[in-house]
């Protein structure tokens, strides 16, 4: 089959990695001139997949009120606020206060967590792939007795589910992060052994150029402009190129994985997705003093900064705001994550030099990523991945992979159906 894949990021190219896999001829079509160049390009380079959890928590909600009016606080809310936004806001507090459901759709993405992690060890294995990645563990710090706590039972859960864990004192923090010198408060922290780093961006590159090396056709700087379809099928998408022509690009099945551009793709065909913009931040910076800079992920709790050692290179990421589709990037988010990386790792970088980016995440209110089927036969969806894009994104391809050919996923797929939110 001709599958046409929208969307270029790490979800769409690792999609069609699946896919070639499996046989098909595969054409990409993404907007920019390179892949992975979006969403993909700044974001926190952890693969957390003992980390994965809804937006939806309900703990989060008594939380998340304060840090809004705190001026370091990881909540941000534009200003006067959207229609948009304040939707989102309502549709999660919603799903939040659902019985049962936060618990339920935990467990499914840590399931699709652990089925991804599975997927990058083989891809790694299968290409030579230079993005800086490693796999060398994450660590949630806590920098309250509460918060230590908290990973106590969490530690318990993941037991449970088989996913490799451990609790670490404030001593054991420092021996396994030696470069963490700074006086943030720690009273000790989880370590999920497993997890990863690793650039997306390049990744999304290295792996782009993988497949096309296997015969996959990347279409860049290309807009998809709508699906053309009957009531059964969807027979093509028309694209507009970057010399203003269009074009029809027929295929026998299609995938939307254009993460927060998504609902306007599907909605002409009485699909209504919730995706959400939640925006990011990030500092890239090259290191000074090496020694001094973490070894792998760190998850700051007290400023809700994960800091991540990439290579030479630091990365710093922040924030979880609601604030449409600006690019702006104010100098207090910027100065926020310096001052975490301060606290934490001083004298690792030259901060000043930092290279600064902002994005948007595509978020559903519920927490799940959207993967299956869509309205028509013919057209499936995998996007809405919100913070864990890079980490599921291996796990999410293989899936839709499975459903294109008819086969029983390998994970199950019922928290993340498409026409869910209709229901």
């Amino acid at each position: 089959m001709h599958i046409v894949v929208i969307g270029g990021g790490v979800v769409g190219v690792t999609t069609a990695r699946e896919l070639i896999r499996r046989g098909h001829r595969v054409t990409v079509l993404e907007r920019h001139p390179v892949a992975g160049n979006e969403t993909s390009k700044g974001n926190a380079a952890q693969r957390s997949y003992g980390v994965v959890y809804p937006w939806a928590d309900p703990s989060m909600v008594f939380k998340s009120l304060p840090w809004l009016l705190q001026q370091d606080g990881p909540l941000k809310l534009g200003l006067p606020p959207s229609l948009e936004a304040l939707r989102f806001m309502f549709a999660t507090l919603r799903y939040a206060w659902s019985p049962g459901l936060f618990g339920l759709n935990k467990r499914a993405m840590l399931r699709l967590g652990i089925y991804s992690r599975e997927r990058f060890l083989a891809l790694e294995q299968e290409h030579k792939l230079a993005f800086d990645g490693a796999h060398q563990g994450l660590l949630h710090l806590a920098s309250t007795p509460g918060a230590m706590e908290d990973y106590r039972k969490l530690h318990e859960l993941l037991a449970g589910m088989g996913i490799a864990s451990s609790l670490l004192t404030p001593e054991q923090v420092r021996q396994v992060e030696p470069g963490m010198t700074g006086g943030g408060p720690l009273y000790g922290a989880i370590r999920y052994d497993t997890d990863g780093t690793g650039d997306c961006h390049l990744f999304s590159q290295e792996l782009a150029r993988a497949c096309q090396e296997l015969g996959a056709e990347f279409r860049y700087e290309v807009s998809v402009e709508h699906l053309l379809a009957d009531q059964q099928r969807v027979n093509g998408v028309q694209i507009r190129r970057a010399d203003g022509r269009t074009e029809i690009v027929e295929g026998d099945a299609f995938v939307v994985s254009a993460g927060c551009w998504s609902p306007e793709l599907v909605r002409p065909l009485g699909l209504k997705l919730p995706i959400y913009p939640v925006k990011g931040y990030s500092i890239t910076v090259p290191l000074s003093e090496p020694g001094r800079a973490p070894v792998s992920t760190i998850h700051d709790d007290n400023f809700k900064v994960v800091s991540t050692r990439l290579g030479n290179r630091l990365r710093a990421t922040g924030f979880v705001e609601l604030a449409d589709f600006n690019r702006d990037i104010p100098e207090a988010r910027i100065a926020t994550i310096k001052k975490s990386v301060q606290s934490r790792f001083p004298g690792c970088a030259n901060l000043d030099d930092a290279e600064t980016w902002t994005g948007f995440r595509p978020m559903t209110p519920d927490g799940p990523a959207i993967i299956g089927r869509g309205p028509r036969d013919n057209l499936f969806l995998n996007t809405g991945h919100g913070t864990f894009g890079w980490t599921l994104s291996a796990g999410s391809a293989a899936v839709i992979a499975q459903v294109i050919d008819g086969e029983e996923p390998a994970v199950q797929l019922d928290a993340f159906r498409p026409g869910r939110f209709s229901e």
